[in-house]
């Protein structure tokens, strides 16, 4: 509350009836503290000020005015412009408030002589073709993925694809045609460029035909080895078109879902594009007590389309739970924003609005979520999930590390988190053995291997698989999971490589995803990065007292436990009988002969290996 009461009658009766924006502070000079539009600035200002006010929101926005200034404008869309712009510089508290400053994923073909493609956010400033937008970098990578069994093109660096000599792992998995060291023409290479730009359009059937029509001709010229590459990539094609649900008639559009509850709301965005969906991400404004569901919607729409730079594209369709009062100003605001016409859209049928339904549910289920997960546990749960933006709740994480002493007894850990934190009961140790003493990426390939190699059905499989260390065991991973899970077509996890920063200090740690090498920077006080250090540490914790108790138990275990033949009896007879295991080493064939129980062959054994 002000010391000096706003004089409201004085201010309506010079304020204009033309449209604009109103700023209220909350002193003459103060914060501002809300942001609204009006057709007609008297109109809408003097309902502030009515002897009986709406809702408590109003009741305490106008009892907090200290001071409003208003901004004139030509029409009602350039005011609904201008009221974006101040909110976003204002943040006033008494309006919604979209905090989503992250930019959109992008799949980037590039412009070189063998275009590469790869994963992309942020500013487009490198000169070649942009897909998308996605609705996050868990659907990039899934699409990335997915193109590498398509199309073999490159998804390397440019410094690692100059700097080749010979083919790279990739290549050998088929998934890339090793353009580096002309393993492929040009033309063939510009070919599979071709195919997959058409893919990424949505053209699937002419990549198809396409693909077909070169079949044929490499059979007819009795290239059949050719062919067979051809008739893989449409057995491909056509299992991925299956899979997508393509609704060729449905072109490009955005589906709201909206849901409120507790003070909360939920906006959720499906996105489709080229009639194929690419996904979903739900959004969670800061809402104000008693926001109107109109209210919210507006304010949504503006922040996201208007707020979002240039990487943020604006659909020709937008399918709305509810057709807010301002539909036509929105409408061209959008307009504008876009460069094309858009259309806003409540009453729908057929498919939209099943997706319409879609949306709605998916509104109100991730806001019950929110709502109801309120722990420690839950909630770095949901934000390491926002942060990877993965298209699915994180059901379970794995966490593999490697511990030794100079090569000695080198222990391998694998520790399991679920929804609920640690799951100690599903913790596995692995003994490394038959690789060369400190070679940490055998010994993780090894476990890796050892782990996944009878993994039959995806349940058992991780959502994250964090790995302790940098490129070289990432790429380990890399290696394993595809040769032991891709090979027989179940899902990978996601994984993500922990490289300890500099002097080991917690909360300096670089994050890299694996197959795009993405790196993740995350606050040192986000409750994501304490979750990942809280895996990573339970691993490490367990891996090295595994390791310290193999070694303990090596080197206080006599010598006579690792001779074959020799069990506990024959060891308490042996020593009872030569006075100590310093005398069983000096002794002869013939003297330890003479023990009971220990026949000559097992005698020359303990006199070989004692003295070996």
């Amino acid at each position: 509350m002000t010391d000096t009461q706003f004089d409201a009658k004085a201010f309506l009766k010079a304020v204009t009836s033309q449209p604009g924006v109103y700023r209220m502070y909350d002193a003459p000079g103060g914060t501002v503290i809300y942001v609204g539009k009006a057709k007609n600035l008297k109109k809408r200002l003097s309902s502030y000020f009515r002897t009986q006010l709406p809702d408590a929101k109003t009741q305490a926005l106008v009892a907090n005015i200290g001071f409003i200034e208003v901004t004139v404008t030509h029409t009602e869309t350039e005011a609904l412009i201008l009221e974006h712009d101040y909110i976003k510089l204002y943040m006033p508290r008494y309006n919604v408030l979209l905090r989503d400053d992250k930019s959109y994923p992008y799949i980037f073909l590039s412009q070189h002589r063998h275009p590469k493609l790869g994963f992309h956010r942020g500013p487009r400033r490198a000169k070649g073709r942009y897909f998308g937008p996605f609705p996050n970098g868990g659907a990039v990578r899934d699409s990335l993925h997915l193109m590498q069994k398509l199309f073999p093109i490159r998804q390397c660096e440019d410094g690692y694809y100059k700097a080749r000599s010979r083919p790279c792992l990739q290549y050998q998995l088929k998934r890339c045609s090793a353009p580096c060291v002309g393993k492929i023409s040009d033309e063939d290479y510009a070919e599979q460029v071709k195919m997959a730009t058409l893919f990424l359009q949505g053209k699937n059937r002419q990549v198809i035909d396409q693909l077909v029509g070169w079949m044929e001709q490499a059979s007819n010229d009795l290239n059949f080895e050719k062919a067979a590459l051809y008739r893989d990539q449409i057995q491909a094609m056509r299992t991925v078109q299956e899979q997508q649900g393509v609704h060729g008639s449905l072109g490009q559009m955005d589906v709201v879902g909206v849901a409120t509850d507790k003070g909360m709301a939920c906006c959720h965005m499906l996105f489709i594009r080229e009639g194929k969906i690419l996904g979903s991400r739900s959004y969670f404004p800061n809402l104000p007590a008693d926001t109107s569901d109109d209210e919210l919607l507006t304010s949504f729409l503006l922040q996201f389309y208007l707020g979002g730079g240039d990487e943020r594209q604006v659909p020709p369709e937008i399918i709305l739970p509810l057709m807010p009062e301002d539909q036509l100003p929105l409408q061209e605001a959008l307009t504008q924003r876009g460069n094309h016409k858009v259309t806003l859209k409540h009453t729908v049928r057929a498919d939209r609005a099943q997706f319409q339904r879609l949306a709605q549910t998916n509104a109100v289920t991730a806001l019950s979520s929110k709502v109801a997960h309120k722990t420690t546990v839950a909630d770095r749960y949901r934000l390491l999930n926002e942060t990877l933006e993965l298209s699915q709740p994180i059901s379970r994480m794995e966490c593999f590390d490697i511990s030794h002493t100079m090569g000695e007894r080198t222990v391998a850990s694998c520790v399991v988190f679920d929804a609920e934190g640690p799951s100690k009961r599903d913790y596995r140790r692995y003994n490394i053995d038959g690789i060369t003493p400190g070679d940490d990426y055998a010994a993780m390939a090894q476990a890796l291997r050892r782990r996944f190699d009878k993994v039959v059905e995806e349940v058992n499989i991780p959502t994250i698989l964090f790995i302790d260390g940098g490129r070289g065991q990432l790429s380990q991973a890399e290696t394993i999971v595809e040769e032991t899970l891709g090979a027989k077509g179940l899902r990978l996890p996601l994984l993500i490589g922990v490289a300890k920063g500099e002097g080991r200090k917690p909360g300096l740690e670089t994050l890299f995803v694996g197959f795009t090498r993405e790196v993740i920077d995350l606050a040192a006080d986000s409750p994501a990065l304490h979750l990942i250090q809280h895996i990573r540490d339970e691993a490490h914790r367990f891996a090295i007292s595994g390791h310290r108790a193999a070694r303990g138990k090596a080197r206080s275990q006599s010598t006579l436990e690792q001779i074959p033949g020799v069990g506990a009896k024959r060891r308490q007879s042996l020593l009872k009988y030569m006075g100590g295991l310093q005398e069983i080493k000096g002794a002869s064939v013939e003297e330890l002969s003479k023990v009971p129980g220990i026949s000559a062959e097992l005698a020359q054994k303990i006199h070989d290996a004692l003295r070996g």
